[in-house]
């Protein structure tokens, strides 16, 4: 028997279009302004939306901890989704991946965030904590 993979499910619903939503994920000088978890600002963002094309985000913590984290996309479908590898920099044997769906829902849009293939439960815990604080973020600028 197999053991289990942890993976994390967010589910958000965002007052703007799908296409807005996926512009703010795939356009750097926008993703800037809301990735990574409220104690953090986006130093470098270097983003390549399409399939085979690589992100690259510089975050540095309020302490001035710095952070560095990229992938690869491999399922990039403008105003619907996008898929990526994730790894971080310190870190780039432990490759997980994360799947953004949108969709059309009355007043905007519904986005779905599947980040899986962790390798442990509590690197899965400290993003499912990032990412929620993230898409808080997000929901500000859209």
């Amino acid at each position: 028997m197999s053991a289990v993979v942890p993976s994390l499910t967010l589910v958000r619903r965002f007052r703007a279009s799908p296409g807005r939503v996926f512009e703010a994920w795939t356009r750097a000088e926008v993703l800037a302004t809301w990735f990574g978890p409220h104690h953090t600002r986006v130093e470098e963002a270097e983003v390549d939306a399409r399939d085979g094309g690589r992100f690259r985000i510089v975050l540095r913590e309020n302490n001035g901890d710095r952070h560095e984290v990229g992938g690869t996309y491999f399922d990039v479908v403008p105003g619907e989704g996008l898929s990526f590898t994730w790894a971080w920099h310190s870190t780039p044997e432990r490759q997980s991946r994360v799947r953004v769906s949108l969709r059309a829902v009355e007043g905007g849009t519904e986005l779905t965030l599947v980040h899986d293939q962790f390798a442990d439960e509590a690197t899965a815990g400290r993003h499912r904590r990032g990412w929620t604080e993230s898409l808080e973020r997000l929901d500000g600028v859209v």
